[in-house]
């Protein structure tokens, strides 16, 4: 076999990428030959031009029995070290199917689906967002296997951020919601839950496959309260949302129907809710932004009022 095997890397993934340092320009310049010898171990051949996003570079590849699937590259880091071990628990149930896995570079090879058709292709909001509550509640069905990040250490970490990080927002009104968020994890950080968590479970984290219409991609597994899955769903299409003229009843509304699909307490999903809330307002922080994501406030203050 050939061993000299190489893979082309899109110019604009390259550039994009390695504007994250030192060690983004090192993965991207072994990229050619790691998907090369993989190809080579897995006998892939090329089949089609190859996608990319933020972080991965996916090249769509047939096994040597004619099997499409694509060939999932991403630098390892703690979000998505337990995607293996994740999908392995969930056994394609409501999400991508695993093939093979390599676990010194985390490359990935999974099950071929149409990536032309998010969840957010369906018009009507009401029909994606109940898809895409039965599809978290299949995924939180699953107890998270050993060895995944912990909710409840993560709610330590943001705990003993907060005090540092609410200062640095302009707006009383956005400091005091943030110290309301981080009061919310304090009450529940003591059961913080065992499903196993997606993370980032929204429209476009959901294609249409051939064995089920719909399945899950690109999960960064985490063991938690299904209650910390719900805001990335909440704040699906946010224009949208505010295009109907009253987004504080469509969030009440989403909310209603992802609570009820899990059976989840209301009042537990709503401080994890705001747990979460909590989390991205951090990496706001961190990354030098002194207000908050104007639908994380609305989200936030909607489940406040309610509650």
């Amino acid at each position: 076999m050939n061993t000299s095997t190489s893979i082309d890397v899109p110019d604009a993934f390259a550039a994009s990428y390695s504007a994250h340092g030192a060690s983004a320009r090192a993965w991207i310049a072994g990229l050619p030959r790691l998907g090369g010898d993989l190809s080579d171990r897995w006998e892939l051949r090329p089949d089609g031009p190859a996608a990319y996003g933020m972080a991965s570079l996916v090249l769509p590849v047939r096994r040597a029995d004619g099997t499409p699937a694509v060939l999932k590259l991403q630098q390892l880091r703690e979000e998505t070290a337990g995607a293996a071990a994740g999908l392995r628990a969930w056994r394609g149930d409501g999400i991508v199917r695993l093939l093979d896995h390599d676990e010194e570079s985390g490359t990935q090879l999974l099950e071929r689906l149409d990536a032309t058709r998010t969840l957010s292709s369906l018009a009507d909001d009401h029909t994606a967002m109940r898809i895409l509550a039965a599809l978290i509640a299949r995924l939180t069905s699953v107890p998270a296997p050993k060895g995944l990040r912990r909710l409840s250490d993560l709610a330590a970490a943001m705990l003993e951020q907060a005090p540092r990080a609410v200062p640095a927002l302009r707006h009383p009104a956005e400091r005091r919601l943030v110290s309301t968020c981080a009061s919310a994890v304090a009450e529940l950080i003591g059961e913080s839950g065992d499903r196993l968590l997606h993370w980032d479970l929204h429209y476009d984290n959901v294609l249409a496959g051939e064995r089920e219409p719909w399945l899950a991609i690109d999960p960064e597994p985490l063991a938690g309260d299904p209650g910390f899955e719900l805001l990335p769903a909440l704040d699906n299409r946010w224009d949208d949302v505010v295009a109907t003229g009253d987004a504080v009843r469509t969030v009440l509304r989403r909310f209603d129907l992802l609570t009820e699909a899990l059976g989840l307490d209301r009042q537990r999903a709503t401080g994890w809710t705001l747990g979460r809330v909590l989390q991205n307002a951090l990496w706001d922080v961190e990354d030098g932004k002194t207000a908050l994501e104007p639908a994380q406030v609305t989200i936030a203050t909607a489940l406040l009022h309610r509650s």
